[in-house]
């Protein structure tokens, strides 16, 4: 039996860094994990990773109003690769467990190399550049 954190965490690496390295991948869980710490967001996994502007008739998340633009982009959040959404799984178990180091320096922000830079970025200080992400504080 999977838990609830360590699903939210490991579909949250399956949509934000399937493919990616074990790096990309840590530092992806990890600005998860901060934002847990974090009081200005959910104190819990789930939370974290479906926080969202919801509809106010239902549990639906309004599109593209999701700090993880996966949870709410009108796609199936099912994983269709059975061996990277174990390794998801995985990793997420060993995040959680607090078997592996915060590579990301604290961040609580990233986003994609291959877009524009989010308005937010120019109130953080950019902490590290791993893969296809830039990660923020």
């Amino acid at each position: 039996m999977i838990s609830a954190a360590v699903m939210c965490l490991a579909l949250n690496l399956y949509h934000e860094a399937r493919g990616e390295s074990l790096a990309g991948n840590l530092a992806v869980g990890f600005v998860t994990m901060n934002r847990v710490a974090d009081p200005r967001y959910p104190d819990t996994v789930c939370g974290v990773v479906k926080q969202a502007k919801y509809h106010a008739w239902s549990d639906f998340p309004i599109r593209n109003k999701c700090q993880f633009s996966w949870f709410c982009d009108g796609l199936s959040d099912r994983p269709k690769d059975d061996k990277a959404f174990m390794e998801s799984v995985l990793l997420s178990k060993h995040i959680l467990a607090g078997t592996v180091t915060d590579i990301s320096e604290g961040a609580t922000h990233y986003h994609a190399t291959w877009i524009q830079a989010p308005y937010w970025t120019g109130d953080l200080s950019a902490v590290l550049e791993l893969d296809q992400h830039i990660f923020y504080k």
